[in-house]
């Protein structure tokens, strides 16, 4: 029996669920095909903000309640935080580097660009943090895939551009970073550098057999911050940011951040509790961030 597993169409998503594909021949000898989906997001040019939340994942959920494929690969960060009925995140691989990366077109650091240089981006959250930094920095707008967004930075069109360390790795074009973000300067987006791999929940032999490329870790740290996501009712385009870790000793931490848009404010905080409490590390962290204003932040930035 050969599986179909669903995919978006870039390069990038083909890598990613190639390499999911690879995984699961490797541990459970199945034989796996490449269905290519193009989704709404895929479809269309506007702002990832003004899309909502979902878009990049909408159609393969509908193929796969619809039975014409038996999984499918996202990246963590564009699902909803809700749960899809009928389905299960039955997988969640070790995560790639969760950190933003900087590309320049001169190779110059962040902390050498000139003020008002013109960086691309079109997330929110990488647009208040860049504008916290006080440098009059000018952020353009931008999407597409990592190949178009070189090419415009190759072209002049910008001075510099932000995009997921993961996605460059996994694309073998990590030579082209110049510097790889502190989360101090650039906190991540909450489950950036991790795949989803969902599927029917009443598939419960395939999800025994997705379930033999979980990694624990990045499923807890993964599930922290998008606890806090929820929490704060915040949907995927909103100026927040979440990063966990895991230490030798088991031990998760969380950093979570509100922004608001201009830069000009923002609340950090950190939380530290056992890997079994993830979700409730989330929680109580977005607790804090709410009776603190976050609210009010989000509100503004809207």
């Amino acid at each position: 029996m050969t599986l179909r597993l669903g995919t978006r169409g870039s390069a990038l998503a083909l890598t990613q669920s190639q390499t999911v594909a690879d995984r699961l021949a490797a541990v459970a000898g199945t034989r796996v095909e490449l269905v290519a989906i193009e989704s709404d997001g895929d479809r269309s040019s506007a702002p990832v903000a003004q899309l909502g939340v979902g878009v990049f994942v909408s159609s393969l959920r509908e193929a796969l309640l619809a039975k014409e494929i038996d999984l499918a690969v996202h990246s963590y960060k564009d699902l909803p935080t809700a749960p899809a009925d009928g389905l299960t995140i039955a997988a969640v691989p070790v995560r790639e580097d969760p950190r933003d990366a900087f590309i320049s077109r001169t190779g110059v650091a962040l902390a050498q660009l000139p003020a008002g240089a013109r960086i691309g981006t079109g997330a929110v959250r990488r647009v208040a943090q860049l504008r916290a930094l006080g440098r009059d920095f000018t952020c353009v707008p931008m999407r597409g895939n990592v190949d178009t967004r070189l090419r415009k930075l190759a072209d002049g069109e910008v001075d510099a551009v932000v995009l997921a360390a993961a996605g460059l790795r996994r694309l073998g074009r990590d030579g082209e970073i110049t510097e790889l973000l502190d989360p101090e300067v650039m906190l991540s987006a909450p489950a950036q550098g991790a795949l989803a791999v969902e599927c029917r929940a009443s598939d419960y032999g395939l999800v025994e057999q997705l379930s033999r490329l979980d990694d624990e870790h990045t499923r807890a740290a993964v599930a922290a911050e998008r606890t806090l996501l929820a929490t704060l009712e915040a949907g995927c385009s909103a100026p927040v940011a979440a990063l966990a870790c895991v230490d030798d000793e088991g031990h998760l931490h969380l950093r979570g951040a509100v922004f608001e848009l201009d830069g000009s404010r923002a609340l950090r905080r950190a939380a530290t509790g056992p890997l079994s409490d993830a979700t409730g590390i989330g929680a109580r962290l977005a607790a804090e961030l709410l009776a603190e204003g976050a609210a009010s932040l989000m509100g503004e930035s809207a």
